[in-house]
Parts: C-alpha cells; structure tokens; sequence
C-alpha cells in the first residue's frame, strides 16, 4: 500500500489545465482582485489548507492587501477592518464552505444583492466553488 501523495497535476495534466481554464473565465466577470483573494483565503482557512492559505496570504499582498487586514479576516465578524460588501461576500464563502443545512441562503443572497449585480455574484459563486475544489485536491496531499 502506497502513502505517498499523488501528484495529480502530473498524473491527469488535462483535468488542471482545464480547471485552470475555468479561473481565466471567471475572471472576465468583474469580480475585484482584493475580493477575490479575501474569499479564496477566508476558504482556506476554514478548509485549513495550509499550501493555499500561504499562497493565498502571500497573493493578497503582491496585490496591495495589508497585512492588518490579512491577519484579521479569521474573526472579520468581530472586527470593523471589512466594508458592507467584503462582509456580504465573506458570509456567502462561509455558507458556501461549511455546508451547514440550516443557512438561509435566500437571505445571504440577497444582502450580496445589495452590493453585487448578478453577474459578480456568479462570479463570486464561482471563486468560492474552485477554490474549495482546490482546497480539496490539495489537502488529498497531505
């Protein structure tokens, strides 16, 4: 029985070229890069993919993300460093990461509605989506 990790890029190149394809599409629809790395971070973190929190981490801050803002987005409920927007799309990651039967989407939604047209918003889905795909294909390594 082997226990090394699988090295699944290498093994089914086709199947991460394609889902690389698929974020080169997303990102046609408008979704801001702050955002972005804040979902795909806020993801990880709840995933503890410790690869895609460090590259998450260290993307956020090549793109001009404080490192105040950074190290508080674990507890951005508690803390008032997230605008109304960032807050909408921080509680859709979370109810999109956790999975938790009893969520209310339709209200979640709707407060995205408030701050996103729906083209981001699917966008947004979106983002949130691949990077709990990747969070998953990562921690298969482990």
């Amino acid at each position: 029985m082997s226990i090394n990790p699988i090295n699944h890029y290498k093994i089914v190149p086709d199947v991460f070229t394609a889902l690389q394809n698929v974020h080169r599409a997303i990102n046609i629809h408008g979704l801001d890069r702050t955002l972005h790395h804040l979902v795909q971070l806020r993801a990880s973190q709840i995933n503890a993919c410790g690869y895609c929190v460090k590259m998450h981490t260290r993307e956020a801050r090549e793109d001009g993300e404080t490192n105040d803002r950074l190290d508080r987005l674990v507890v951005w409920r508690q803390v008032d460093d997230f605008t109304p927007r960032e807050r909408a799309a921080l509680a859709w990651t979370e109810a999109l990461t956790y999975l938790d039967r009893n969520v209310d989407y339709a209200t979640l939604r709707g407060a995205l509605q408030e701050h996103f047209s729906d083209e981001e918003v699917s966008a947004l889905t979106f983002t949130v989506a691949m990077i709990n795909l990747w969070n998953r294909i990562q921690i298969s390594t482990h």
